[in-house]
């Protein structure tokens, strides 16, 4: 043993080993952070930290993994606090310029505790829900690779790589991409902190993984050929990535070829095709009063198909001739032409169509297995249009899967495969007042039932029907600053009091908290980067569909 140079020098005649042990298991090391102090299943467990632990590198939405004396307790740190066993240091603070003195009071005296919430139980069996928790003084560690790996599975058919998670930047989060499509699906967060980014991550595994098909409506052309990132960048669309998976339509065919972007069919709606129920969806939007929706449907029995385009062109006699032999206001008549005259800026829709929309929506998405997306070019600004489109293609394909279900009950090779739609501002058609009445309301609420399932994209869930939002099986959740809003996304959520603190303090962008029937427990993660890594990661999937791609390029002039 050597003697101390300096006999003054208190480091060198008593080292301290300022480093946190280090645990190693199946050749991966892991940082010992403490140990069990107390707690609770229900409020959390306390983990008083080692000495050499920093309390600055914790963080909240962190995993941690107890060891048990037969188990490990895979758990989520949701609160960070600071303890003494002296209440007179926070009255008196030492000196901590000191290095000794700091080294006495730090982690002996002063201590960091941080709340951590069993979300599994991890044997040799598998994760398993928690019914239990270890007892005192049992030693806490980081989260390993292998840890992260033992709850979410290895990437395969099924499960998809969506990110990493916190602190973890090289282990995967996988999503179980069967579990997710087969009940209805929520994209949340305030403006601006990547919502489009994060569904088109998840629609690329859908695609990529072959697991059902996609009918995205596409309301500021984030989904079709190429997107321009915030950045200025461009990046590819879900169209450029699977060509042969995805056809692109739109509604804006000048649109389309301004941006250069290539599409295969420019979609018509006929006036003759709107029906009522069609109107009735933009009460809200078009500030329709229930006398005017039921005004819709008296001049539809009294003119047919042609009402529309009748109400339109209609002059005051003819007005006033409707108002004598009715029972429709000569105000509610004229108010109800006013708004449906709007229809007329709208140039996607013509007097009469020349081909089936529904009919070759449904050929693509049944027969070839192709994903769908619809870009509303300009019409993307007219929530208006963007609702009567949305609502009028769903309404119908719904129908159609209804019937297709039906007869495979007969025949099991006639059941279609699964279909996600996706639609944003999902609030306006999930609302309350309509939710009950509507297409997609009937969707949510049977799940699986049909094989039709949502992917709604909302910056307000707390807009969105409560009965409707306990039927989202997952919900992956960007920031949200809204009191309303984080109860909304948290109701009916196993824990929701400790994942309240996680969620608050999501970073603005590339952070998200991934909830519910895909993921075997909340997960915080970084989303993967959308850049060539990714092209080429899930475009070297295999490909199994029926037909190939056609691409009519920039300026296809094919129109249903």
């Amino acid at each position: 043993m050597t003697t101390p140079n300096d006999p003054n020098n208190l480091d060198e005649w008593f080292p301290a080993d300022r480093q946190a042990p280090v645990y190693s298991a199946n050749g991966v090391a892991a940082q010992r952070l403490g140990v069990v102090v107390g707690g609770s299943l229900s409020r959390g467990l306390a983990v008083k930290l080692e000495a050499g632990v920093n309390v600055e590198e914790m963080a909240v939405g962190r995993y941690v993994v107890i060891h048990g004396l037969h188990q490990r307790y895979f758990c989520m740190i949701n609160d960070i606090a600071l303890e003494s066993t002296n209440a007179s240091v926070q009255s008196d603070p030492p000196n901590i310029d000191v290095p000794f003195i700091r080294d006495v009071f730090t982690g002996n005296v002063a201590y960091g505790v941080i709340t951590v919430t069993p979300m599994l139980v991890i044997d040799d069996s598998g994760p398993k829900p928690v019914k239990t928790i270890p007892g005192h003084f049992m030693r806490v560690f980081t989260a390993t690779e292998s840890d992260v790996n033992d709850v979410f599975g290895e990437e395969n058919k099924t499960n998809f790589n969506v990110g990493s998670p916190l602190e973890l930047e090289e282990t995967k989060i996988n999503l179980n991409l069967k579990r997710l499509v087969e009940r209805s699906v929520g994209v949340f967060g305030k403006s601006g902190t990547g919502k489009s980014f994060l569904t088109r991550v998840l629609l690329a595994g859908v695609i990529a993984k072959q697991q059902g098909v996609s009918l995205i409506f596409d309301m500021h052309n984030d989904y079709g050929w190429q997107i321009t990132s915030e950045n200025g960048h461009h990046v590819k669309g879900l169209g450029q990535l699977f060509q042969q998976r995805v056809s692109i339509l739109t509604l804006d065919a000048q649109s389309s070829d301004r941006r250069n972007a290539k599409y295969d069919f420019e979609i018509k709606l006929g006036y003759d095709e709107i029906e009522p129920e069609d109107i009735a969806m933009l009460k809200s939007t078009m500030s329709l009063s229930d006398t005017m929706i039921d005004a819709a449907y008296s001049l539809r029995k009294m003119w047919g198909k042609g009402w529309i385009k009748r109400l339109i062109d209609g002059s005051a006699e003819d007005l006033d001739h409707i108002t004598q032999n009715t029972n429709i206001g000569g105000g509610t008549l004229a108010a109800l032409q006013r708004r449906i005259e709007r229809f007329e800026r709208w140039h996607f829709l013509v007097e009469e169509n020349e081909g089936d929309s529904v009919q070759k929506i449904i050929e693509l998405l049944v027969n070839q297995q192709k994903s769908v997306v619809l870009e509303f070019g300009r019409y993307g600004n007219q929530l208006e249009a963007y609702m009567l489109v949305a609502n009028y293609l769903t309404r119908r394909i719904h129908h159609r899967y209804v019937e297709m279900m039906e007869k495979s009950l007969g025949d099991a090779s006639l059941e279609p495969p699964q279909l996600l739609i996706t639609i944003e501002e999902a609030h306006k058609f999930l609302e309350p007042q309509v939710a009950r009445q509507t297409t997609f309301g009937i969707i949510a609420r049977e799940m699986r039932k049909y094989k039709v399932t949502l992917l709604v994209i909302d910056q307000r869930p707390s807009a969105i029907d409560e009965e409707v939002m306990s039927q989202i099986g997952t919900r992956v959740t960007a920031l949200l600053d809204n009191e309303r809003d984080i109860n909304a996304v948290l109701n009916g959520i196993s824990g929701a009091a400790g994942l309240r603190e996680v969620l608050a303090r999501l970073e603005t962008k590339q952070q998200a908290i991934i909830m519910g029937h895909a993921v075997p427990m909340p997960v915080v993660i970084k989303p993967r980067t959308y850049d060539t890594t990714f092209y080429e990661a899930v475009t070297a999937q295999p490909v199994n569909v029926q037909t190939s791609r056609k691409s009519l390029g920039s300026g296809g002039k094919r129109r249903i």
